[in-house]
């Protein structure tokens, strides 16, 4: 596994993280990032420390330096590094914000499959096309 990817595990089940994972292929225009579903074999190999618990919790990136970002931190490490998403990233760094945006964050991981429900990601969600990118090929040929 290349150490040149950010890796950015996901709930696979979750239809609103499958949603957002699908928009965020769209806006990584310099494929900095390798998405990776937590139900992948894989994961236990890039994460080793990890409970599936943990990872169940909320989004994690293992950046190409081996540190783990986690919940909106992920978020403001990921936006950082995409052109259409540096403003998010950069409000993320104001002072306090980022306490908020946790709250905000554990509010919406622990409702998400509600939140699925009323928004219809299951199926409304799927409108938006996964873009196809080469670096993901090996997660998903596994399953």
């Amino acid at each position: 596994m290349s150490a040149s990817t950010h890796y950015v595990i996901y709930d696979g089940d979750c239809p609103l993280c499958t949603f957002q994972m699908k928009l965020l292929t769209w806006m990584d225009w310099l494929n900095q990032t390798t998405l990776v579903p937590l139900a992948n074999e894989k994961v236990q190999t890039l994460v080793p420390d990890l409970s599936r618990e943990a990872l169940l919790s909320a989004i994690h990136c293992l950046d190409t330096n081996g540190r783990i970002h986690r919940g909106a931190r992920c978020i403001r490490f990921l936006s950082m590094r995409m052109p259409l998403l540096i403003p998010l990233g950069l409000v993320l760094w104001f002072p306090g914000v980022i306490w908020i945006a946790e709250k905000i964050y554990q509010w919406v991981s622990r409702n998400r499959l509600i939140l699925s429900r009323v928004f219809g990601c299951k199926d409304a969600c799927g409108f938006v096309p996964e873009r196809k990118r080469d670096q993901e090929d090996i997660f998903h040929d596994s399953h």
